[in-house]
């Protein structure tokens, strides 16, 4: 693709474009509506059993999850994506944090293990127990992904190469939500995975991915070589400066990765504690029904005995006229 061919084709960039600029991909169109007739199929069967699926998933799972990868990929932001690094960086954010996150409290797979039948679902769960899915979904690796990824694609050439190749470009694209998926699922979705850690682990986790978006964004901003190399210069936009662009990019992924960061270590807590609330009173139940029955018309004893300044009798004082109750 050459680059000079955009500058002609494309107004200035506005808050606006983002909706006007909407085009619609035909193949990713049908990938989302057909993964969101299956999510609401699966729903659909659970409700006609008796079984119960709360709303809250399926409108995490369609509203911010999948659309949020339309919005990144077939909205404005995919319009300008390969002429203002800014947007590029808006989308990339959408599409390895926002989408990933609401994905994973969809609990896909969870609704896939209790609608799929016999066979498909022994295919998922020997899946889910395979030695790639364990290395996969290892917190540490995902994490590491994760963290490189962004480095290895802004400070090599590997950016320029998927500016000029449309392939490559939607494979960056299905990378970022890969890679967004085997970092957030562990830690915040509701799916049963391999390997996953405890809460306090996932936890310091999540605070340690916090400061890399600075450290990222804040290299951005200072870096004196364009990100694309020549691209953005080529296009020779009259309304945009790729130096200035360069530094509000670095500053949305620094202000935007620290955001969403703090935000879902908050959802992580809140996650922690109702489990441990739950836990809590999961252990109440098997202390009651443990606790043995009375015979027919005696007390029950639930355990508990009276303070000691409840039972002792109280001590008369020398020369008092009140007499204790008679018992």
């Amino acid at each position: 693709m050459a680059p000079g061919a955009l500058s002609a084709a494309l107004p200035p960039f506005t808050v606006g474009s983002v909706v006007t600029a909407w085009r619609a991909d035909s193949l990713l169109t049908v990938f989302l509506v057909v993964t969101a007739g299956l999510y609401l199929y699966g729903g659909h069967r659970l409700r006609a059993r008796g079984d119960h699926w709360p709303v809250a998933r399926t409108l995490f799972f369609l509203v911010p999850g999948l659309g949020s990868i339309a919005l990144a990929t077939m909205s404005g932001l995919a319009a300008y994506d390969d002429t203002l690094l800014s947007a590029h960086m808006v989308q990339h954010m959408v599409l390895g944090m926002i989408a990933p996150i609401f994905l994973a409290l969809g609990a896909p797979v969870t609704l896939a293990l209790r609608t799929l039948p016999g066979r498909p679902r022994k295919v998922l769960v020997a899946v889910l127990h395979s030695r790639v899915a364990r290395v996969l979904a290892f917190p540490l690796v995902a994490y590491g992904f994760f963290v490189a990824t962004p480095f290895v694609l802004y400070f090599t050439g590997l950016y320029r190469l998927t500016l000029a190749n449309a392939w490559l470009h939607e494979l960056m694209h299905v990378h970022f939500v890969a890679v967004g998926c085997l970092f957030f699922w562990p830690l915040v979705g509701l799916d049963p995975l391999p390997g996953r850690w405890p809460y306090p682990g996932r936890a310091l986790l999540m605070v340690l991915s916090t400061p890399f978006h600075a450290v990222l964004g804040l290299t951005i901003m200072q870096s004196r070589d364009l990100i694309g190399g020549d691209w953005y210069p080529n296009l020779h936009l009259s309304w945009a400066d790729p130096h200035t662009d360069q530094v509000l990019a670095g500053g949305i992924l620094w202000a935007g990765g620290e955001f969403v960061s703090v935000t879902m270590l908050a959802v992580l807590v809140a996650q922690w504690m109702r489990d441990a609330d739950r836990e809590a009173r999961r252990v109440d139940r098997q202390l009651e029904r443990a606790r043995p029955t009375p015979p027919a018309g005696e007390p029950a004893d639930d355990g508990w005995e009276a303070p000691w300044w409840e039972t002792t009798r109280p001590v008369r004082s020398a020369g008092s006229d009140e007499r204790e109750p008679s018992p």
